[in-house]
C-alpha cells in the first residue's frame, strides 16, 4: 500500500483500488479450521477415555491444555503484530498449526495427541488477534457489525459445529480422522494466504520487555493450569497443586499488569479498560464463552451418558443450533449496525437465562427435542450478544489500541473458557460423587445414572444465575463510539 493511499484512506475499505475481499477470505478460510479444532474432540472424549485408558478429569486437557496455550501466546500477539507483517503472521500460525494437526493424526500415545493439541493451540491463539487487529484497520465503525457478523459466521460457528462434525467422523472413520480431515483444508489455507494475502499492519518494531513476557506466561498460564486441574482430584480447589497454580498466576498477572502501567510501549496496554463500554464487552464476553464453553462440554457428555445416545446421534441433535449460528450472525451483524447494542441484547440475554433453566430441570427421560430446542435457542442469543458486544467495545478503542484491545479480548476466550469448563466439570464430578455417597447401591447403573442428572441439574442452576449478570448488563450497555487518541 503506497504513502498516498495512506494518507488519503483511513481505512482500506475506502479505497477503491484495494480488494478487501481476498484479504478477508485468506484469514477466514484458515481461522474456521483452526478454530474448529477448539471443540472437534468434545464429543470424542468418551472414545479417546476408551482408547487410551483415562479418566474424564485427564482426557478433559485436550480442551483445557488447548486453552491453556492459547492463554499463554494471545497476550504477546501485540508485539508479534508490530514485529511482523500480516502476511508473515498468518503463514507462520497456519504452519504451526499445521505440524500440531499431523502429530495429533499419528499419535500413539494420550502425551503424544496432548502434545499436538498444544501446538495447534499455538497456531490457532495468534490467529484470532491478527485477523481482529485486520478487521478494525481494514472497516470503519459503521460497517463493523456486518463485517464481524460474517467473521462470526466463522470463528462461532465452527467451534459449535465441531461436536457435529466430531460425532459423525468418530462413528464412521475413527477419532484420527478429526485431524487428517482437517490438513488439506490447513495446506489449502497457507497455499491461498501465499496468493493472495497483502499487509495492512505497521511494524514498529517496539522493545521488548522481556519481564512483561515472563510476568504473562506465569500469570496467566498457572491460572488456566490451576482452575484446568481442579477436577483431578476430589478435594477441588482445596487441593495443594491447584492452589499454589491458582495463587502464583494470580500474582503473575498482577505483576504484569502493574508493569504494564509504569512502560511506555507496554506488551498489552491496558488502559483499554478505561474505556466503560471496552470493560463492559469483556464481562459480557466472559459470561457468554463460560455458558457456551460448558454447554458445549457437558451436553455431549450427558446425551451420551443419562440419555444413552450414540456419538453420531448426540452430535446430530446440535447441529440445528450449530447452523442456527451460522445462519443468524451475519444478519445479527447488520442489525447491530441499525440499532445498536441494547435492543438486541436485553431480549437474547433473557432467553439464554431462560434456556439455562431449561436445562436445569432436565432428566434422563428428557425428549431429544428439548435438546435440540435449547441448544437453539443458546446459540441464537449467543450470535445476539457475543459479537454484538464484543464489536461494541472494540469501536470505543482509538487506533493505537487496536492490538491491544485484540488481544485483551482473545486472551479472555481461553481463559475464561478453560475456568468455565473446569470449573463446572468440578463442580460436576463433586456433585455426582456426593450423591453416590449417600445411596445404598452406589455402583448400580439406576445409582449412576441418576447422580449424573442431579449434577447436570445443579450445574445449569449455576449457570443460570451467572446468565442473569448478563441480563444486568445489557441493560446498562450503549453504543461506543472511537474515542480520542490520548486516553
Amino acid at each position: 500500500m503506497s504513502k498516498t493511499k495512506e494518507k488519503t484512506y483511513e481505512f482500506l475499505s475506502e479505497d477503491p483500488n484495494v480488494k478487501t475481499l481476498p484479504l478477508m477470505a485468506a484469514l477466514i478460510i484458515g481461522a474456521f479450521f483452526a478454530i474448529l479444532n477448539e471443540t472437534l474432540l468434545n464429543i470424542a472424549l468418551t472414545t479417546l477415555m476408551a482408547e487410551f485408558d483415562i479418566t474424564l478429569p485427564t482426557v478433559q486437557w485436550v480442551a483445557t491444555g488447548f486453552m491453556l496455550m492459547m492463554g499463554i501466546v494471545i497476550p504477546v500477539s501485540p508485539l508479534f503484530m508490530q514485529w511482523f507483517t500480516t502476511r508473515q503472521l498468518f503463514i507462520g500460525t497456519m504452519t504451526v498449526f499445521t505440524i500440531g494437526t499431523t502429530i495429533a493424526a499419528i499419535a500413539p500415545t494420550f502425551s503424544v495427541l496432548l502434545t499436538g493439541r498444544l501446538i495447534q493451540a499455538v497456531g490457532t491463539g495468534m490467529l484470532m488477534p491478527i485477523i481482529f487487529n485486520v478487521f478494525l484497520l481494514v472497516y470503519p465503525p459503521h460497517k463493523r457489525g456486518k463485517i464481524m457478523g460474517i467473521v462470526g459466521l466463522v470463528i462461532m460457528f465452527a467451534p459449535a459445529i465441531g461436536p457435529t462434525l466430531s460425532g459423525v467422523i468418530v462413528d464412521y472413520l475413527g477419532w484420527r480422522f478429526l485431524f487428517i480431515s482437517v490438513l488439506p483444508f490447513a495446506v489449502f489455507s497457507i497455499l491461498f494466504a501465499l496468493k493472495y494475502l497483502v499487509n495492512v499492519s505497521e511494524v514498529t518494531k517496539p522493545k521488548i520487555d522481556w519481564l512483561s513476557i515472563v510476568f504473562s506466561t506465569v500469570g496467566f498460564g498457572a491460572t488456566i493450569y490451576g482452575f484446568s486441574s481442579v477436577g483431578e482430584s476430589e478435594a477441588g480447589f482445596l487441593t495443594r497443586d491447584v492452589l499454589t497454580a491458582i495463587i502464583i498466576g494470580v500474582i503473575g498477572i498482577i505483576l504484569f499488569a502493574i508493569r504494564q502501567f509504569k512502560l511506555e510501549e507496554p506488551l498489552m496496554d491496558l488502559r483499554v479498560f478505561k474505556l466503560p463500554m471496552f470493560t463492559h464487552a469483556v464481562i459480557m464476553f466472559i459470561i457468554i464463552v463460560m455458558t457456551m464453553f460448558a454447554s458445549e462440554l457437558i451436553l455431549p457428555v450427558f446425551m451420551q451418558g443419562p440419555m444413552a445416545l450414540a456419538p453420531a446421534m448426540a452430535g446430530m441433535l446440535l447441529l440445528p443450533g450449530s447452523i442456527l449460528n451460522g445462519i443468524m450472525s451475519p444478519f445479527m451483524g447488520a442489525l447491530f449496525d441499525k440499532v445498536g447494542p441494547r435492543v438486541m441484547m436485553i431480549p437474547a440475554t433473557i432467553v439464554l437465562a431462560g434456556t439455562m433453566f431449561m436445562f436445569s430441570r432436565m432428566t434422563a427421560d428428557t425428549p431429544p427435542w428439548v435438546i435440540i430446542v435449547g441448544f437453539m435457542l443458546i446459540m441464537l442469543s449467543v450470535s445476539a450478544t457475543m459479537m454484538p458486544a464484543e464489536t461494541n467495545g472494540l469501536n470505543q478503542l482509538p487506533k493505537r489500541l487496536y492490538p491491544h484491545g485484540t488481544a485483551v479480548m482473545s486472551t479472555l476466550q481461553p481463559l475464561s473458557g478453560a475456568i468455565g469448563v473446569s470449573v463446572f466439570i468440578s463442580i460436576l464430578n463433586s456433585k455426582q460423587a456426593s450423591y453416590l455417597a449417600g445411596v445404598a447401591d452406589p455402583a448400580s447403573q439406576q445409582s449412576i445414572t441418576q447422580a449424573m442428572v442431579v449434577a447436570v441439574e445443579h450445574v445449569y442452576f449455576i449457570i443460570f444465575i451467572i446468565t442473569i449478570i448478563a441480563v444486568i448488563l445489557s441493560f446498562v450497555v450503549y453504543r461506543a463510539r472511537p474515542v480520542e487518541e490520548n486516553v
